[in-house]
């Protein structure tokens, strides 16, 4: 009988250069040689360069893919060559699951930044969680939390205030960067103000007046990119649509 050690994490990380695949294995114990299989299957890496391509629409699924390095958007292009970008990838984060139940790409997958990613063989994936409970059981989680940004970007676009679904991005970047063991107070947004526009819904000058009344209101400190969240209670009720009595909030939830 084969002994049980503990996943060794950091040796992961070294060896996909800190992908967060955490979120796959962290409370695994797998034995030496189930850790050689998953360690096979996630050492796969290729660098991509910003706005380089991972897969288009009708690409067969071979992979789900994490980035260990750079973030990525998802789009679809209108048939009047109009892109609508329907996620933003972090790092750690797995994306590539819009192929897993027709087997194909529904959208386009493109870097942000010069990026490295993990490729996840999803028939070896299946495979080895298939024997290892517990990491199929995480892949699920992970899963869901796909589905749940799925569903915040619906809640995002159902809002009536400018100003509401941009704290609301705000917010939830904030959290998911936080999540991935990444600073969500002060980070470097990896889009452009157009492509969170077109996430929104929203037109480019509004998304840029909706970033400078909450730096006006002393919410957020803005410099480029680089965004520091300067009152997180403030960005959330401005984020709920809540009651924002007692708050400089209030002037974000009611303009833009």
């Amino acid at each position: 009988m084969r002994d049980p050690i503990p996943l060794d994490l950091a040796r992961l990380r070294r060896s996909c250069s800190e992908c967060a695949l955490g979120f796959l294995c962290l409370p695994a114990g797998v034995d030496a040689e189930d850790m050689a299989r998953l360690d096979a299957v996630v050492r796969k890496r290729r660098p991509l360069a910003r706005g380089g391509t991972l897969y288009r629409p009708g690409d067969a699924l071979r992979s789900l893919y994490v980035a260990s390095e750079g973030s990525f958007k998802t789009v679809v292009v209108s048939a009047e060559g109009e892109e609508h970008v329907l996620g933003f990838h972090l790092p750690g984060e797995l994306f590539g699951l819009d192929a897993v139940g027709s087997g194909q790409h529904r959208c386009q997958a493109i870097a942000l930044t010069d990026a490295l990613v993990c490729e996840l063989p999803f028939a070896r994936l299946t495979e080895i969680a298939a024997d290892l409970p517990s990491l199929q059981q995480q892949l699920l989680r992970v899963i869901g939390q796909s589905a749940d940004r799925d569903h915040d970007h619906v809640d995002v676009l159902t809002r009536r205030q400018a100003g509401e679904r941009i704290a609301l991005f705000l917010q939830g970047l904030r959290e998911r960067l936080t999540r991935i063991g990444r600073h969500g107070d002060e980070f470097q947004l990896p889009m452009s103000r157009d492509e969170i526009a077109r996430y929104l819904g929203l037109a480019l000058e509004t998304v840029s007046r909706g970033f400078s009344r909450l730096q006006d209101d002393g919410v957020i400190e803005v410099h480029g990119r680089r965004v520091r969240i300067l009152d997180p209670e403030a960005l959330r009720r401005a984020a709920s649509g809540g009651d924002c009595q007692g708050s400089s909030a209030t002037r974000a939830c009611d303009r833009a």
